[in-house]
């Protein structure tokens, strides 16, 4: 069988970095090039099981370079394409938006541009030997803005961001959208609520919980703690992923969420719950003691649900874990990364 060239956009982020490893380990036919810019988010140690691996290849750049891109479509002739490749942090683009606007949208539009000149002959007709290629663009449950008490996500629901950075991907998503309907461009894309796991960067809610309290340091929750998400733990995400490139119907959108809603008062407690068990503290204090509340961010959406019937139900797609059996997972990942050093 000939080998299948992937591209994976952002590969050294999070989530890339969860599903570069998983994706190759049950896909041996397939060489996986990475292209990620490394930006203050990517992190090469993390992809360190596949580093020697003669399937994986690894390429520093910049979607945002068009030249680029197009020279990696013609050395590797891709037959698909996983792009997670974005600016991701909220607060990040409350300060500066303008990076999120040039990656998450000029980006996105390189990679379909070129994409659609490298797979397509015409509007709506493949180049021959270019048949099923498809274009997976993976996206947030933030493009549709914020819930009520009530209410899920759902595929049909209108987009409201409320950020530039939802903003961005709501264009990106529109961008795909268009690409499909304008010139039969296969893409399909997946909408997921918040991903936690290992490899998650520093700066994040759940990795900053772990860090703090591991530091004795105060353990800052926005507002009044009541922002209430839907968890999603990343391997479960990565297998949605892969799932939807495979079997989901080309142009349609699947969201993906773990059925986990959890407001941030009760995640910062199950943390410090579970590592007053793993690594007491002296003199039988608390990691609650260090729980500090500060300014809610600007924006900040109240809460998000994700409804995944349609993945579960067309695809076959069913989170394994719950965010009581992820978190313990998570935790163990990241005492081993804040200890060793110590």
């Amino acid at each position: 069988m000939a080998k299948k060239n992937i591209l994976v956009t952002g590969g050294a982020g999070f989530i890339g970095s969860n599903f570069v490893p998983y994706y190759m380990a049950s896909n041996s036919d397939a060489l996986v090039v990475n292209l990620d810019s490394l930006t203050y988010a990517g992190n090469l140690e993390n992809l360190s099981e596949v580093a020697d691996n003669p399937n994986y290849k690894f390429i520093q750049g910049d979607i945002c370079d068009y030249e680029l891109v197009k020279e990696l479509f013609d050395t590797y002739d891709f037959d698909g394409v996983f792009h997670f490749a974005a600016e991701s942090h909220v607060d990040n683009s409350i300060t500066g938006p303008k990076a999120f606007i040039e990656t998450n949208i000029v980006g996105t539009f390189n990679l379909l541009e070129v994409a659609r000149a490298h797979w397509m002959e015409a509007p709506f007709k493949v180049k021959r030997g270019h048949e099923g290629k498809r274009f997976h663009h993976v996206s947030t449950d933030e493009v549709y803005g914020t819930l009520g008490e009530t209410g899920l996500f759902e595929e049909t629901t209108p987009y409201a961001p409320n950020s530039p950075y939802s903003a961005s991907k709501a264009s990106s998503d529109f961008l795909v959208r268009s690409y499909f309907h304008t010139y039969g461009l296969n893409v399909v894309t997946t909408n997921c609520s918040n991903n936690y796991g290992p490899k998650q960067h520093d700066e994040k809610l759940i990795p900053t919980i772990i860090r703090k309290a591991l530091s004795s340091q105060p353990i800052p929750i926005y507002g009044d703690g009541k922002n209430v998400r839907d968890w999603l733990y990343v391997l479960d995400h990565c297998k949605g992923i892969e799932l939807a490139y495979k079997k989901g119907e080309a142009g349609e959108t699947y969201n993906i969420g773990g059925k986990n809603e959890r407001d941030n008062l009760y995640i910062v407690n199950k943390i410090c719950s579970i590592l007053d068990e793993k690594l007491p503290l002296e003199n039988d204090k608390s990691y609650k003691e260090l729980i500090s509340f500060v300014t809610d961010r600007p924006g900040h959406d109240k809460r998000y649900a994700i409804d995944a019937t349609k993945i579960e139900s067309q695809l076959g797609w069913k989170a394994e874990e719950d965010f009581e059996s992820g978190i313990i997972k998570t935790l163990d990942w990241y005492i081993v990364k804040y200890t060793q050093n110590n």
